[in-house]
């Protein structure tokens, strides 16, 4: 299986593998079953922590698969304690190097929002030891240090990644070189359809993280993979549940990139190019959902940049 790409907007393959919480353990087989899949993207970033078993993985799994680097697609993103312009590159480096890369093929802002510089942990916070302790960085100082990564030959093109249409317009005002993507949650219970919308309009490709509705990631809330309404339609189309949710993304133009590190998921979740939704379907994946962001970061409202106030 061979992933398709978007060839005409920057060559990222549809299907990738996530890798946010993905322990350190079991995250190299779960790469390797992945790239003997034909999975070609890999999602990766400074704040997982696992970049390192990623790169061990790639290195094996592509020797024994005869994979050229060429033929890979990495993304790793730059993290929040390090977005002072004199440490962009030492992340960006630090993600090289554990990846045992010479370069990133997608290096994204993994939020708008700066937090205080390095220290012990990678979520600095204050006295009560929640609230996060922000730091005063302009987003476009930012930016153009991730500019300089391009011209120096670490990274071959930046993007966002948790950014509203605000955010997205004051960089692009600023910018030397154009974001190519945006990376946002976006799922049948949170479709974010105007901001995918609108960058869509700009050129710019769409990611969905927690492309199946992070069904592990949060207790209480809906799991889509058990939702009689979607199975309905998996059952028409010979389809399990995460196949339709990941096939509902597609269709709208986005990059999925589920995260797994089960083997028969990570090979299930391959097998959405084969079938088509229909208009009918399309629309009750649209609006039959909750409508409701699973990822909100609470603990970060008080920040400047706080992107999801009003959802803009």
């Amino acid at each position: 299986m061979l992933t398709p790409s978007l060839s005409e907007l920057h060559d990222i393959p549809v299907l990738g593998l996530g890798t946010w919480r993905s322990s350190r353990t079991a995250v190299g087989e779960a790469i390797s079953v992945a790239l003997a899949t034909g999975y070609r993207h890999i999602d990766c970033a400074y704040l997982y922590g696992n970049e390192k078993e990623i790169g061990n993985a790639l290195r094996s799994s592509m020797e024994h698969l005869g994979l050229r680097r060429d033929e890979m697609f990495i993304v790793s993103k730059l993290w929040c304690t390090h977005f002072r312009p004199e440490l962009v590159q030492k992340c960006c480096e630090q993600s090289l190097s554990d990846l045992g890369l010479h370069y990133i093929d997608l290096y994204l802002m993994h939020s708008p929002m700066a937090f205080q510089q390095p220290g012990a942990s990678i979520f600095p916070v204050e006295s009560d030891g929640v609230t996060i302790s922000i730091d005063k960085v302009p987003l476009t100082d930012t930016w153009n240090a991730m500019e300089n990564l391009v011209d120096a030959g670490l990274v071959k093109s930046i993007g966002l990644s948790n950014c509203n249409k605000h955010q997205i317009v004051r960089i692009l005002t600023e910018c030397r070189i154009k974001p190519v993507n945006l990376q946002i949650e976006a799922h049948v219970n949170f479709p974010n359809s105007e901001l995918v919308s609108y960058t869509q309009s700009l050129g710019i490709t769409v990611t969905a993280y927690a492309p199946l509705g992070s069904p592990g990631g949060f207790r209480g809330k809906t799991n889509l993979l058990n939702e009689k309404w979607i199975s309905d339609i998996g059952i028409r189309k010979g389809k399990t549940n995460a196949q339709v949710l990941l096939r509902y993304l597609i269709q709208r133009g986005l990059i999925v990139i589920p995260k797994s590190v089960k083997p028969e998921r990570i090979k299930e979740n391959a097998q959405v190019f084969d079938f088509e939704l229909t208009p009918e379907e399309m629309h009750l994946l649209n609006t039959m959902g909750l409508n409701e962001r699973q990822f909100c970061f609470k603990n970060q409202m008080h920040h400047p940049e706080y992107p999801f106030h009003g959802d803009q």
